[in-house]
């Protein structure tokens, strides 16, 4: 078909429900009218459970508690923890009382935690003492002098947490109906800090109305009910795990199961077995794990039946095996960033294996999205390469105190340009291509690494690949493929690699380069720090940036 004759690359999303209005505490209050003896929390690691109405009642104490200690609507309430049910407790409690949580990455340094608490203006840092080699009380301590709004910090895992839940309890509950009538749907909630794979983070605010719908829906393409488990490994911290997981849950009284407090495959197994978890999710590296885990054919996962890969481009091959050998046969693909609350597109449970595979699905419902030129900002027709950007009531309010970063993201007519690369095709599909910073351009041809790395996962050796563009005098830029094998496989080389795609990839698509790893840099949520590899491959190969 020309180009002429194809329709542009525009979709919106229509839907026969309608979007939500009500806060998060509202919400999560309709639940447990209707829900209230169904179980709500399930951490693993602890043994304990909450119903919907055990989950309510420790919510309202914990928001009391906040309150008793001053915090007001608008505070900003930090939380650095790992996945745990205070984490869950104090989303919905912050909620409730207006208050502004800010999600600190699990992860981060002393310089890092001091950046978010100083730029977001931390009232109130909740925090775990230590996770893994992180002990956060000592970071706490050295940047505390230099974040001037920080007047109070709560270790939930110490008596100062345990303390807040008693004044909490003892409370008077019509306080918490009375600040119900002062908060609006459209009040900033939550401030998320992008991962930050350039620069310094910015943080994305988000309000109930974002949040509280883009997990509704989210939930909804999943055909969740409150007989659901939602099985979620995912951090918290990121909206895969707060957004997709808790707000998918409590607007559909399902269950949400912590299955412990950082990603470990064996424990992700062991919850969704011994809970019968119907749904679980993932980044593909996650699913990668699990289903090289030793003893996975142990566990009895006939329960599951739906759940989320996002977070990264998801390899054909894991995608089959998850529906082949884990039962997940109505698991679907979610595409979205932090500052889209974040799901924009979502594969539907009755698409076929191939659709799911290699497209991240169609435009959520109630919003729009549009693939344009990165140059003129023009639509592009069906079928052309573009950026995707995306309108409605997910694009967060803007960055937190940053209004030139926001204007840079968002258009005037209130698009947000996402930064990636992507194709849409005659029936509002969309495959994601790579991001425009991640193009390769050798010797004027445009490279998309995506392309070749699904490629690469053919390879019977290859576990897991990732592609990037290093310096090059003759072509400005070649390609090097960074491999993982799979365990007891022969080592790769550039001359084997270039005899396993001479003929099936174009010569000029062929990496040059190929450098055998045991892991990639990641960032907390899964994504892979490409720029990272570059910095690594430019010393590697002895050569300026």
């Amino acid at each position: 078909m020309p180009q002429s004759e194809r329709g542009l690359s525009y979709a919106s999303g229509t839907s026969d429900v309608g979007l939500l209005g009500d806060t998060i505490g509202a919400n999560l209050d309709r639940t447990v009218a209707a829900f209230g003896e169904r179980e709500a929390l399930v951490d693993q690691p602890s043994g304990l459970r909450w119903t919907y109405r055990q989950f309510a009642d420790d919510v309202d104490a914990a928001a009391l508690g906040l309150a008793e200690r001053g915090i007001r609507k608008g505070d900003r309430v930090g939380i650095w923890a790992p996945n745990c049910p205070e984490w869950t407790l104090a989303q919905y409690a912050t909620a409730k009382l207006g208050a502004i949580l800010v999600n600190i990455n699990p992860a981060y340094r002393s310089h890092e935690l001091g950046y978010v608490l100083k730029q977001a203006g931390v009232h109130t840092l909740l925090s775990a003492t230590s996770f893994k080699t992180s002990d956060y009380r000592a970071m706490i301590d050295e940047v505390r002098g230099d974040c001037p709004a920080l007047t109070d910090v709560l270790y939930l895992d110490g008596p100062e947490w345990t303390d807040l839940m008693t004044a909490g309890r003892a409370a008077d509950r019509e306080a918490l109906a009375e600040i119900a009538t002062t908060l609006s749907a459209d009040d900033a909630i939550n401030v998320q800090y992008t991962s930050g794979t350039t620069g310094f983070p910015k943080g994305a605010t988000l309000s109930h109305h974002n949040i509280v719908n883009n997990g509704f829906f989210v939930g909804e393409l999943c055909g969740y009910s409150e007989a659901d488990r939602i099985c979620i490994p995912v951090p918290f911290y990121h909206c895969f795990g707060m957004v997709m997981g808790n707000l998918a849950a409590t607007t559909h009284g399902a269950c949400m199961v912590i299955p412990a407090p950082g990603f470990d495959p064996k424990a992700t197994l062991d919850a969704a077995a011994g809970e019968r978890c119907t749904s679980l999710y993932g980044v593909p590296t996650m699913f990668i794990a699990e289903l090289n885990e030793p003893s996975f054919d142990d566990y009895d996962l006939s329960s599951l039946r739906t759940g989320i890969m996002a977070g990264s481009p998801c390899p054909v091959e894991v995608m089959k095996q998850v529906i082949d050998r884990m039962g997940m046969t109505e698991v679907t693909i979610c595409y979205g960033m932090t500052e889209t609350s974040p799901v924009s597109m979502q594969t539907r449970v009755d698409d076929s294996i191939d659709l799911r595979v290699s497209t991240v699905g169609r435009v959520h419902p109630h919003l729009e999205v549009k693939l344009v030129d990165p140059e003129t900002g023009r639509t592009v027709p069906r079928g052309t390469p573009g950026e995707f950007c995306t309108r409605g009531y997910s694009v967060m309010l803007g960055y937190w105190e940053q209004p030139d970063k926001t204007a840079e993201a968002i258009d005037a007519a209130r698009w947000m340009h996402t930064g990636d690369l992507a194709v849409m095709d005659d029936e509002g599909y969309v495959r994601i291509t790579g991001r425009i910073k991640d193009m390769v351009i050798r010797g004027g041809e445009n490279i998309y690494p995506r392309e070749i790395e699904e490629f690469l996962y053919t390879h019977p050796d290859v576990l897991d690949a990732q592609v990037i563009g290093v310096p090059d005098e003759r072509y400005g830029e070649e390609l090097m493929a960074w491999i993982q094998l799979r365990e007891g496989a022969e080592p790769i080389t550039a001359e084997s690699l270039r005899e396993f795609c001479t003929g099936k990839l174009a010569h000029y698509k062929v990496p040059r380069y190929v450098h055998l790893v045991d892991e990639f840099p990641m960032t907390v949520t899964g994504k892979v720090r490409k720029v990272e590899m570059r910095e690594q491959a430019a010393r590697l190969l002895n050569m300026s940036h």
